[in-house]
């Protein structure tokens, strides 16, 4: 079931505009993003053009949101390209309506690329950036406190899969996705079977630090900066999933969905390029990257989330990257040395 709230009206929308100084008058209102953790809109206003962002978590989360703002301002400060947030008349980045959240950001006009848009000089240069997140949030936020990252136990994962298998076999009217839900579910079942001892053990402290949580192309926006140049990264977006992680799988992780192909594979001549660069601007030593690759791998291979959303929430917007994720997982087994000599050698 998808998120719902009450819907933003044109009198909401006059209200809120109305706590900000000089943004002038609304004249139009889109929806451009529904994601679980917030909505966005493009809002026209006399004076100008503005990202109206709608956080779902709602008031208990407003300090979270707010420290979110300050260290994005403090990662813009050191030259990251961030999303700035215009401040109310009360100095305050969120504006509470109606027991909802929302903060007002300048409009930045710009494309998403998927890493098959890329060149591999600006695969280098994307891993580069992620680099410089990673250090500069080092810089930006208190340091990181010691957390516990467990990794998924097979035993769990063996009750969920049979748990999606009972709804999927359950249902009247079965159509090629259940058909193909139901081949992954038994496919991963067997490798988890064969692979269980791989299970990899607890992460060292020093491995982990502050990351933004859930970098992938949707959350990179791209734009040339003049006639005829090649488009680059001008901010940074959505940094809801700001928390301590261990640093490297975030960096695995992304180029996983970057240079995922649409049959399942991984483009490795880009993640190589991602992954040198990254290496290089994060100074982060060939161990942490071997058992991030590890990591990330089984995280993979006991991950159900789309499939959850599908059958348990009843939520398909995730359906049509279901193909090629789980296809990933078992090119990703049958190729893990070449995979992991990709992102760190």
């Amino acid at each position: 079931m998808q998120p719902s709230s009450p819907a933003l009206t044109a009198r909401t929308l006059r209200s809120l505009l109305g706590r900000y100084d000089g943004v002038g008058e609304p004249l139009t209102c889109e929806a451009v993003s529904h994601g679980l953790l917030n909505r966005g809109y493009r809002v026209t206003t006399t004076r100008g053009r503005y990202f109206l962002k709608h956080h779902l978590d709602g008031r208990s989360c407003l300090p979270r949101i707010e420290r979110q703002h300050r260290v994005t301002a403090r990662l813009g400060a050191l030259g990251l390209p961030v999303a700035p947030v215009v401040p109310g008349v009360d100095g305050r980045t969120v504006t509470v309506a109606h027991g909802r959240c929302f903060a007002l950001h300048p409009w930045i006009e710009g494309t998403h690329r998927h890493g098959s848009e890329l060149s591999e000089d600006e695969s280098r240069a994307l891993g580069a950036l992620l680099g410089r997140v990673h250090t500069r949030l080092a810089r930006a936020v208190r340091p990181a406190p010691p957390t516990a990252h467990d990794s998924a136990d097979p035993a769990g994962t063996y009750d969920t899969i049979g748990a999606l298998l009972e709804r999927v076999r359950a249902r009247r009217r079965r159509d090629s996705f259940d058909e193909l839900a139901e081949h992954r579910l038994t496919e991963r079942r067997e490798l988890l079977r064969r692979y269980a001892a791989a299970r990899p053990g607890p992460v060292p402290a020093r491995f982990s630090g502050w990351v933004h949580g859930d970098f992938h192309p949707l959350n990179v926006l791209y734009a040339a900066s003049g006639h005829g140049s090649r488009p680059r990264p001008v901010a940074i977006l959505d940094w809801d999933r700001l928390g301590v992680q261990p640093r490297a799988e975030e960096a695995v992780r992304g180029a996983a969905i970057f240079f995922l192909r649409p049959g399942g594979t991984l483009d490795l001549r880009k993640v190589r390029a991602f992954a040198r660069a990254y290496r290089g601007s994060a100074r982060a030593p060939r161990e942490e990257l071997v058992a991030a690759v590890h990591r990330v791998w089984w995280e993979r291979l006991n991950d159900f989330w789309m499939l959850r959303w599908r059958y348990q929430l009843c939520d398909a917007r995730t359906d049509p990257q279901f193909p090629a994720a789980a296809a990933l997982v078992v090119w990703w087994t049958a190729h893990y040395e070449a995979v992991r000599a990709a992102f760190c050698d």
